[in-house]
């Protein structure tokens, strides 16, 4: 399996990962991932890039069956409000494709929120930077290479 930069940026850092792939070039939901892998959704995170009034870019990731609230995501970065950056925009501002987008080796280091769910696992699963590879470290392990901070961000938290 080829590395992605995410994969290196993790190993430069002597973060423990697990690495995945999948079959399919196109973009699968978070879920079909999920059961790609055989894992559990919950466990399963996607990384949503979003953009306030301000200009400023922020980067959350939730479980993939879930929806970010955006009233809360704005809340928990101190915005009044938040929207999802345009799909034509998430290269340029990130250097990822959709269905590509991880929190880690992003154009710039922007804020990273995580919904607070991801601490009822020992690690989270989330994408390695590439269509059709995901990484799964701990969430300390994320927290060493991005800014990190954990909040409530899904409509409805799941127990």
């Amino acid at each position: 399996m080829e590395k992605t930069n995410v994969m290196r940026i993790l190993d430069k850092n002597k973060i423990a990962y697990k690495s995945y792939s999948y079959a399919g070039t196109g973009a699968l939901s978070g879920v079909e991932v999920a059961q790609a892998l055989g894992q559990n959704p919950a466990q399963v995170f996607k990384t949503l890039v979003t953009v306030s009034k301000s200009r400023n870019h922020y980067v959350f990731m939730v479980p993939v069956a879930e929806e970010l609230d955006l009233k809360k995501a704005a809340a928990a970065v101190g915005e009044k409000n938040v929207e999802m950056i345009k799909s034509k925009e998430l290269l340029p501002v990130t250097g990822y494709v959709h269905g590509g987008c991880s929190p880690i080796g992003m154009k710039k280091a922007f804020p990273v929120t995580l919904d607070s769910t991801a601490k009822n696992f020992d690690t989270i699963i989330f994408s390695g930077g590439k269509i059709g590879y995901q990484v799964e470290t701990s969430v300390a392990g994320l927290e060493r290479v991005v800014r990190l901070r954990l909040a409530d961000l899904t409509e409805t938290q799941s127990a």
